[in-house]
């Protein structure tokens, strides 16, 4: 029995403003993404891929066109029905890592898990830092944490109540080369650890082919939409970080 796509779009459309002012941005995009696939959105400044991540993942409702994302009808669904819908569902990983500063890293991945009802939130925290190589910054607050340990725990925040689909929205872009490999590298490790589907937004073409699928925009629409792709959903063995997580990425 196939396993019903992660994601179904149809003639999508985004439109913000009205009237004379109105400024289309997204123009009728047909999307269907499998469960477990790996699939970037690749795209220059402007080319619409922010503002389809935004609606994929219900922060932005569409103007028009039907759309599906994790078993949920998400064009029929009003501002707080997304906000229910995301719960559970879907994982965001932000460049900009949006960690609550006053809280710790453990606390910064628990509280999700705790809004969301789990009953053992403090411990699964630990263990997704753990995971990420951050056991032993539980207990710092993001300030005290490099930008690539920040990252990490803003990958654990995402993985931990295991959503079955992960956005990554430039996931390195405030990272330096270096680091931004390591981050990439345990990016796909623990998606592929967990099974998740996952979709990165990006302008880079070499963060692309880390993937097996690879849609182009350009103007609100898609461009080209390359399958099969030879992207390897795995660690890189020629990573800067390799074996045991370095805590100063």
């Amino acid at each position: 029995m196939t396993s019903p796509p992660a994601i179904e779009a149809r003639d999508l459309r985004l439109t913000l403003g009205e009237g004379s002012a109105a400024v289309s941005i997204l123009k009728g995009i047909d999307l269907a993404v499998a469960a477990g696939e790996t699939l970037a959105l690749l795209g220059p400044s402007g080319s619409g891929k922010s503002s389809l991540m935004a609606v994929l993942t219900g922060l932005e409702r569409a103007s028009s066109g039907s759309l599906h994302v994790a078993g949920a009808d998400f064009a029929a669904l009003n501002e707080d029905a997304l906000a229910r819908a995301r719960r559970g569902r879907i994982g965001i990983v932000l460049q900009a890592f949006h960690l609550l500063p006053t809280m710790s890293a453990q606390e910064n991945v628990a509280t999700p898990l705790e809004l969301a009802g789990e009953p053992d939130a403090w411990d699964r925290a630990a263990a997704e830092l753990e995971a990420v190589g951050l056991g032993h910054r539980l207990s710092h607050y993001p300030a005290q944490l490099s930008g690539g340990e920040q990252q990490r725990v803003a990958i654990a925040r995402a993985l931990a109540p295991r959503p079955p689909l992960v956005f990554a929205d430039e996931p390195t872009g405030n990272l330096d080369a270096a680091t931004g490999a390591g981050i990439v590298d345990l990016l796909f490790a623990r998606r592929a650890e967990t099974g998740a589907t996952l979709v990165i937004i990006t302008h880079d073409e070499g963060l692309a082919a880390r993937c097996n699928r690879v849609v182009t925009l350009a103007d609100g629409r898609i461009a080209s939409d390359i399958t099969g792709n030879s992207g390897r959903d795995t660690a890189s063995t020629s990573s800067p970080v390799s074996g045991p997580l370095s805590g100063a990425a």
